[in-house]
């Protein structure tokens, strides 16, 4: 008995051994870059979801790259990845979708967003989709879109600066959300006894945390929050269903109009995807943006003069100063799409995009293997000195000289090449527009908060509070 135990204890030393020695060396057609793949199946996904309160490159990354150089490889939630901080990759890999590289992320994520959400979709599919999006979010439906955006901009800030104190980050929020729930689904919170926002927030909650599933956890919050706001939403699609409309007037309708074509691919899962998909970030990220630009506003006076001044201005050329806001006034908006720029260029509201590499692909003396994850960092290109002078520094001046519609090799807070976000002229449609109706007739305080927390993800966990007040108000 006691030789065989032994035996079968050296066979199990060995394997593990042997498992250990091939998980922290990867089997490779060349020379991978450099880097620590962490434990085993744990991989460094720990360090990776570590809070930091840096506006620089994430620790993660930074210490990463004076260790390895601007490429390098490790591990996160099972996976082996290679992230890459060097530009010209960067942009070599938007450019090569569907070619070398496809959209990827972590089944984590899958699972948060759904399996067939727009991200995980791949070529005629996404294209199709994306053109569906673009029927909504186009320069047509933007120009019909802006009157509702100044008057829902009006009517929120009116509301904030009735209040003693207004938090910037939940009301920019919620008023985001109201409106593009309203465009997309015609669901209007003030009749609907269903609280649809509130099922997103506990999503939200949980989004970009450590991906444990067990009561208790950010994470399976956040799955709960999903699982309760698609329900709604294939309720909201049903009841469309048994009482449809003669005429379009919103996504739904569209969705329900494809749905019943003969020749249709789109299935109704996918259509709840990402109809998901287009709630959360149409909301989420770009109400995070507002928040960051008021509190820069907040803090650099020199900025916000220059800001009142231009939007002032287009009032004064005006015939009757309180006529609506025009699509070409909005797109004369020049220092107005710097500040943006500016804005969400230090944000870096996503701090990582992934990819899949098709083939082996070499690079600068290195092999990214077939199969592996490419994490693109946008951090490390958009706070990069050699890129950026003063990276750290908010500077919108610095976009005078810069491209401020695309993206570029040095600018991807949208994205890049075929998957460059198709919400971004409504993102920016929606901070234009508000900071046009802020500047012009509010002033404010800051009181507390605007502490940020990146975990990777940017979080401002003590909300950033103002006084908010009309400019020709006593307060």
């Amino acid at each position: 008995m006691l030789p065989a135990f032994f035996c079968i204890a050296a066979i199990l030393v060995i394997n593990i051994t042997h498992w250990l020695y091939k998980w922290w060396n990867p089997d490779c057609n060349g020379v991978l870059p450099p880097g620590s793949m962490g434990w085993p199946l744990l991989g460094e996904t720990l360090h990776f979801f570590a809070p930091n309160t840096s506006s620089d490159i994430p620790p993660f990354v930074k210490e990463r790259m004076q260790r390895y150089g601007p490429l390098f490889k490790t591990s996160l939630v099972g996976r082996p990845v290679i992230v890459s901080t060097d530009a010209d990759l960067n942009y070599f890999i938007f450019q090569q979708e569907g070619q070398l590289f496809e959209s990827w992320y972590p089944s984590t994520f899958v699972e948060i967003f759904g399996r067939q959400n727009v991200g995980s979709l791949h070529g005629f599919m996404y294209k199709y989709l994306k053109n569906m999006v673009l029927n909504l979010f186009g320069p047509e439906s933007l120009k019909k879109m802006l009157p509702d955006v100044e008057q829902a901009s009006n009517m929120y800030l009116k509301r904030w600066s009735s209040q003693t104190i207004a938090e910037i980050k939940e009301s920019t929020s919620k008023m985001i959300f109201d409106l593009t729930a309203k465009k997309l689904i015609s669901y209007d919170v003030e009749k609907s006894s269903d609280n649809l926002r509130g099922n997103f927030e506990a999503f939200i909650k949980g989004l970009i945390s450590f991906p444990l599933n067990i009561p208790g956890t950010a994470y399976h919050k956040c799955l709960q929050g999903r699982k309760k706001a698609m329900k709604m939403l294939k309720c909201l699609l049903q009841e469309r269903r048994e009482r449809p409309r003669k005429i379009q007037s919103d996504f739904f309708d569209y969705v329900l109009e494809e749905l019943q074509r003969q020749d249709t691919i789109l299935t109704e899962s996918i259509a709840l995807d990402l109809m998901f998909v287009l709630l959360f970030a149409s909301h989420e990220t770009t109400s995070l943006a507002l928040t960051l630009a008021m509190k820069f506003l907040s803090d650099h006076p020199l900025v916000l003069k220059e800001l009142t001044e231009e939007h002032e201005a287009i009032i004064k050329k005006r015939e009757n100063p309180d006529s609506r806001l025009t699509w070409n006034e909005y797109k004369s908006m020049k220092f107005t799409f710097q500040f943006i720029n500016e804005t969400v260029r230090l944000a870096n509201i996503v701090p990582g995009i992934f990819r899949k590499a098709l083939k082996d692909i070499k690079f600068k003396g290195h092999t990214i293997p077939a199969g592996w994850a490419v994490m693109v960092c946008p951090p490390a290109v958009h706070l990069n000195p050699a890129k950026y002078s003063n990276p750290l520094d908010f500077n919108p001046w610095r976009w005078e000289a810069l491209d401020t519609n695309g993206a570029s090799r040095n600018f991807m807070a949208f994205g890049g090449g075929m998957r460059f976000c198709v919400g971004t002229d409504f993102t920016k449609v929606q901070m234009a527009v508000f900071l046009h109706c802020l500047v012009t007739k509010y002033k404010w305080q800051a009181i507390r908060g605007g502490d940020i927390v990146r975990t990777p993800g940017l979080q401002f966990p003590n909300g950033f509070h103002i006084s908010l007040s009309g400019k020709n108000a006593q307060k």
